[in-house]
């Protein structure tokens, strides 16, 4: 259970504080100082870090030949470095973590939704966020490279501006219409029902 304090200093603000949560659970780890190193599909086993000094010599020795995910949000290491010693230390500090993957995983729910047209329906944000999961843990969607791709912008979907009281809300409580999501184009509205139709977008396979 992330702390709601590091939620609200660190997160995203474009992310509720429920999604936060949800996100850090499916695809994180409560551990700042969390390592993990795949190779062709398989787990490396690799000793627990226990200081951020030996997180980053994990990271940095497998950065460049193997996926390295680090941090409570498991966010990807090697994402726009070049060289490992490019690789900050602030991916193991708890709210620069949270910070930069609740940044990076908004852009990815954004990237998903366009996809799915741009829905309006408050039904459609699960299949979303778990399309949005999925590719977080796998780099890929529909075959777009989510980290290396372009940010389309605007808020989440179905996503108002969060509230600052202090409470975290289960979003099944909250399922109140969004007041400030315009459409980005006429003709899509009244397409957003439960159903929605897949061959209007642009068939990029």
């Amino acid at each position: 259970m992330l702390d709601a304090a590091l939620i609200q200093q660190c997160a995203d603000p474009s992310l509720k504080p429920a999604i936060v949560e949800q996100f850090v659970s499916a695809a994180g780890s409560n551990d700042p100082l969390a390592v993990t190193v795949k190779s062709g599909g398989r787990l490396i086993l690799i000793p627990k870090a226990t200081t951020p000094d030996e997180a980053m010599a994990i990271v940095r020795q497998y950065v460049g030949h193997a996926v390295v995910r680090v941090g409570l949000t498991q966010f990807p290491a090697g994402v726009g470095v070049k060289d490992a010693a490019d690789v900050k230390p602030d991916l193991v500090d708890a709210c620069e973590n949270l910070r930069t993957g609740t940044a990076m995983f908004a852009k990815i729910l954004r990237i998903v939704a366009k996809w799915y047209g741009n829905p309006k329906s408050d039904d459609v944000f699960p299949q979303i966020f778990e399309d949005a999961v999925y590719a977080w843990k796998t780099g890929e969607f529909e075959g777009v490279s989510v980290f290396q791709a372009e940010d389309p912008g605007g808020p989440v979907v179905n996503q108002r501006e969060p509230i600052d009281s202090g409470e975290t809300t289960p979003a099944a409580e909250d399922a109140s219409p969004p007041t400030d999501v315009k459409p980005l184009d006429e003709k899509e509205v009244g397409a957003a029902g439960m159903r929605i139709d897949l061959s209007r977008i642009g068939g990029q396979k």
